[in-house]
């Protein structure tokens, strides 16, 4: 049963930090290095690193500067893009450090597993954000990033002090994402349709060729 339970809080702590690094790297940086810090858990040895205060230091500035940047409509659309090149590798690389000393081939698979979890989350946070920023008005965009930052320190406290709970709860949120994620990025298509149409060239602006391919001689 010890053993049992030791997988399972390993399997947690894996998909939870790639599960958070999808949505909020920093806050799940943070989170874990608090609680590793303060001696609330006993992080294997691949990922003390977390702990470190220079590591802190700079998860903590990097979650300032996200924490504006996520609520200015346009701006975190940008920011997410460029943090698929970020979430998704840091998630690989902490799901493989919280399988701890298993073995390299466990370590793999975790990364492997980790970094599609945190690339689907990514994913499901970017297209979500950008269907909001069609609206004009800031206060949604504000509510879903706080909404973000509560989840992800929640996610991950409970993937350490409730891995059943949690690992429970992932499932059900994939099934949401598999279920979400072609609706959302169809939406994003029809949006970018949309304004497509509004902003290019009407068809006054466009010069037709006759159809024998000759254009017409000046008068």
């Amino acid at each position: 049963m010890d053993e049992l339970n030791q997988i399972s809080q390993t399997l947690a702590l894996s998909m939870g930090a790639a599960w958070g690094s999808g949505i909020n790297l920093y806050a799940t940086l943070l989170t874990l290095g608090y609680l590793a810090h303060t001696g609330h858990i006993d992080l294997p040895p691949d990922l003390l690193i977390v702990a470190d205060p220079l590591v802190m230091t700079a998860a903590g500035l990097m979650y300032a500067v996200e924490f504006f940047a996520d609520k200015v409509p346009g701006v975190d659309t940008g920011w997410d893009t460029i943090h698929t090149f970020v979430r998704i590798p840091a998630g690989a690389m902490l799901a493989a450090g919280a399988i701890g000393d298993i073995g390299p081939a466990a370590e793999i698979a975790a990364a492997i597993v980790g970094g599609s979890l945190a690339g689907a989350t990514h994913a499901t946070k970017t297209g979500s954000r950008a269907l909001i920023n069609t609206s004009p008005e800031p206060f949604t965009n504000w509510t879903a990033s706080i909404m973000e930052d509560i989840a992800v320190f929640a996610g991950v406290w409970a993937s350490i002090q409730h891995p059943t709970f949690f690992m429970v709860g992932l499932v059900l949120f994939i099934l949401l994402m598999i279920w979400a994620l072609p609706k959302l990025w169809r939406a994003i298509k029809r949006v970018f349709t949309f304004l497509g149409k509004l902003f290019g060239p009407s068809n006054n602006d466009i010069l037709e060729t006759p159809s024998d391919g000759k254009l017409p001689k000046p008068d």
